[in-house]
């Protein structure tokens, strides 16, 4: 039997983001309620917390006395982050259509050239279970050192029932070693294979009547995923894989209207997913469909950033309507290298005028929502798990200020220190 750790007390917060306040999702003026607490603390025991608010208050609790202790005074706290969209198993990088862009490519030329996700398609194939294992695991401890305790995975570099379930495999192997917990989706409709790019419709059945069963009998996915768009999956062939992932137990989730409008966000509503992505194109019937429903609306700067594009989802006109909005990294290595949620946040602020406080609880609250994980998730409260993140500021604002500059000095998940940044003094 393991050895139960002791409480762990953070006290004396400069800044304590509890994000408590109105049930999720946040949305309209509720997006900035932060629960913000001067000189706060938090009380952690057995991986959850067990009490939160003023330090002179939290000291008083019975599991405080024994507890270790952590001085907090020079620390803004806040609950980890949640990457709701990220595509973590992949081969290799893209840099070579990297540069290709910056020369004047096209997205169409690139293809034409052997690039696109098919060129990462063709390189999982061929990699080994251990190395995209090994992999991953590096690129989870730099999640940690960002501040991220939860994220969403997705499959879709596979393309065919081997290599999705050797891929879904890898994530299961990574969710039980821990320390960070991720959330499986398949993506196995991400773009048609190139051995069925004659025949789309003989992979959609394909998709339908073999992989999905497979993947939901073995347990490897929580969500079914699509990319409904330009040069993808069209809208009906989009329901018809989606509706076949609800019947096998896997929730929907979209990647909608990015590169043109084609009616996917409209679906997701009509469809009551869990997640819209990227929401580029889309126009204000779709906002105002989206702030009626429950789907949330994930917004995805980084993507928008690297491909030098200057069309950001609109943010602002989101949450005005009431729609509820996240924010996640799309990790990939095509169209968003990049899994800092400090630099999401940051695009987020500059590029779409979300405020600091908006851009926090659409990455912590809401992706925990859109994730189904927004009662144990996304915010310190007594019961939740204890994943929260340290960063040496003295001013939450000052997160997505200092862009591309990693402040955050601590991340723990259910209590326990996944990534410790704090200076230490040099030995002999």
């Amino acid at each position: 039997m393991p050895v139960a750790s002791p409480p762990l007390l953070i006290a004396s917060c400069r800044q304590l983001l509890t994000l408590q306040g109105s049930k999720p999702p946040r949305r309209g003026r509720a997006l900035r309620e932060l629960g913000l607490i001067a000189n706060g603390a938090v009380l952690m025991a057995d991986g959850r917390i067990a009490a939160v608010g003023p330090t002179r208050t939290v000291e008083r609790h019975r599991l405080a006395a024994k507890a270790a202790k952590l001085d907090a005074r020079h620390w803004v706290v806040l609950p980890g982050f949640v990457d709701s969209h990220t595509h973590l198993i992949f081969a290799a990088s893209r840099v070579e259509e990297y540069e290709q862009r910056i020369r004047g490519a096209t997205c169409e030329q690139i293809v034409r050239r052997g690039g696109g996700i098919l060129s990462s398609v063709k390189r999982l194939r061929q990699a080994p279970a251990e190395l995209l294992l090994e992999q991953a695991r590096l690129r989870l401890a730099e999640f940690a050192r960002h501040g991220t305790t939860t994220l969403e995975a997705k499959s879709g570099y596979g393309l065919d029932l081997a290599n999705e379930l050797k891929t879904l495999e890898v994530l299961r192997l990574l969710n039980r070693e821990g320390p960070l917990e991720i959330v499986p989706t398949f993506l196995g409709a991400h773009v048609v294979p190139p051995e069925y790019k004659r025949r789309p419709q003989a992979y959609v059945d394909l998709l339908v009547h073999r992989m999905i069963p497979t993947v939901a009998s073995l347990g490897l996915a929580e969500f079914c995923d699509v990319f409904c768009d330009r040069g993808a999956f069209t809208p009906s062939q989009t329901r018809h894989i989606l509706k076949a992932g609800r019947v096998c137990g896997m929730e929907p989730r979209l990647h909608a209207d990015q590169l043109a409008r084609t009616g996917a966000t409209r679906l997701a509503v009509d469809l009551h997913a869990a997640s819209a992505d990227h929401l580029e194109r889309i126009n204000r019937a779709d906002i105002r469909a989206l702030a009626r429903s429950d789907t949330v609306a994930t917004l995805l700067p980084g993507a928008v950033f690297h491909l030098g594009k200057d069309t950001y989802p609109p943010a602002r006109e989101l949450i005005e309507a009431g729609a509820a909005v996240a924010l996640a990294t799309d990790f990939n290595p095509g169209t968003s290298p990049t899994l800092n949620m400090q630099a999401i946040l940051a695009l987020a602020c500059t590029q779409m005028r979300m405020t600091p406080a908006e851009a926090i609880i659409a990455s912590t609250l809401n992706t925990a929502y859109s994730l189904r994980r927004a009662d144990r998730i996304g915010s310190l409260e007594v019961g939740k798990q204890a994943d929260l993140i340290a960063f040496e500021l003295s001013d939450y604002r000052e997160i997505p200020y200092y862009f591309g500059v990693n402040h955050c000095r601590l991340t723990l998940k259910r209590g326990q220190v996944v990534y410790d940044g704090r200076a230490r003094p040099a030995t002999a």
